[in-house]
Parts: structure tokens; C-alpha cells; sequence
């Protein structure tokens, strides 16, 4: 994938040369027309072509904004309530994520689920042990946000790499 991405520039260079002008949007469209190269190339080279992989990236990237703006808008709500009526608890979720980045990455996202922290992560990593705010809507809303997470967590770190 890195050599892709050094061959694409290296064609935007090239094209930059070739069109006798030097500023960005000559290489913007060099860039382009190596991306429709490398496309067209994609069967000659051992991993798949890479802006699957940035496309999988962008999507967990806007899934992680989301959340974190949903979170912000429900902890800022739970905090200007006159009378704080929450009921706190911890609970386990299972998952099939492999490997500690995989982990990693779901357990700092599902910190931005409203409410929630996890607490813990079992040795052979397949639960979580999460500390909820509120029980009845953080741990449904948890569930929920895990299943969105897994799914664009493995296409970052599986499909692609």
C-alpha cells in the first residue's frame, strides 16, 4: 500500500513536469490521472488497491465524529438536568475483534458512547467490562454504537490491510 501511494505521487510529479506548470492544481490532476493508472494496474500489485483503505479509514473517522458529537450533546443534557436521576452499573459485551489494535480501537470509541467507560478488557481480549451512567440507556445505546464500531474497525484493519 505505501509503494501505491509513492507511485501515485511520483505520477503526479511527473505530470506536474510534463504540463510545464508548478502549482497545485497541475499536481492535483496528476494526482488524479495516477489514481486512474494505478487503477487500471490494481491486479499487478499484492495488497488491494489503497484508497479502498482510505475510504474504509474515512468512514471510521466520520463514525468516530459522530459519536462524539452525539456524546457531547447527551453528557451536556445529563449535566444541566436540575435533578440528577441516573442509575449507574457495569456490564460485559462480547466481541470478535482479534489483535490489541482491534481492542484498542473499540474500547476508546465505545468511551464515547454517553456515559460510558470501560473498565477493563479480559486477557484473552474478547469482553469488555463497561461502567455505564445510566444503565437502561447507555448499555442499549452501547450495544447499539458496538455493532457500527466492529463493522468499520474490520474494514480498516482487516479488508484492506
Amino acid at each position: 500500500m505505501p509503494f501505491q501511494i509513492l507511485v501515485n505521487i511520483f505520477i503526479a510529479f511527473l505530470w506536474m513536469f510534463f504540463q510545464d506548470e508548478w502549482n497545485f492544481l497541475s499536481f492535483l490532476s496528476g494526482y488524479f490521472v495516477g489514481l486512474i493508472i494505478l487503477f487500471f494496474m490494481r491486479r499487478f500489485f499484492q495488497k488491494p488497491f489503497y484508497i479502498f483503505f482510505v475510504w474504509a479509514a474515512l468512514k471510521l473517522l466520520f463514525v468516530f465524529t459522530r459519536e462524539l458529537i452525539s456524546s457531547a450533546i447527551v453528557v451536556i443534557g445529563q449535566i444541566l438536568r436540575p435533578k440528577i436521576n441516573i442509575t449507574p452499573g457495569i456490564f460485559r459485551i462480547d466481541t470478535d475483534l482479534e489483535g490489541d489494535v482491534e481492542i484498542t480501537l473499540l474500547s476508546l470509541l465505545i468511551c464515547l458512547t454517553p456515559g460510558s467507560v470501560v473498565m477493563e478488557v479480559t486477557p484473552d481480549g474478547k469482553s469488555l467490562y463497561v461502567h455505564a451512567m445510566d444503565i437502561p440507556d447507555s448499555k442499549e445505546s452501547v450495544l447499539k454504537s458496538q455493532i457500527i464500531f466492529e463493522r468499520a474497525i474490520k474494514d480498516v484493519t482487516r479488508k484492506y490491510v
